[in-house]
């Protein structure tokens, strides 16, 4: 299958999507948004954790 073909299929395939309406469009990118921030906060929070956890278990065994 050429390139020209496929881009061709592709472009078919677009026009026969049914694209969802603005009104139902926008609360979905923004519900997608904040689950997307939720998520990076809270594996910013596990990282700052386990940092925590690495530094005190480090000067725990230091004087070993």
């Amino acid at each position: 299958m050429g390139l020209k073909k496929f881009a061709a299929g592709v472009i078919k395939e677009g026009k026969r999507v049914r694209w969802p309406k603005r009104e139902v469009l926008i609360p979905s990118i923004i519900v997608v948004l904040v689950i997307a921030v939720l998520t990076g906060l809270l594996l910013f929070a596990e990282d700052l954790a386990g940092k925590k956890l690495i530094d005190i278990l480090s000067d725990a065994f230091k004087g070993q």
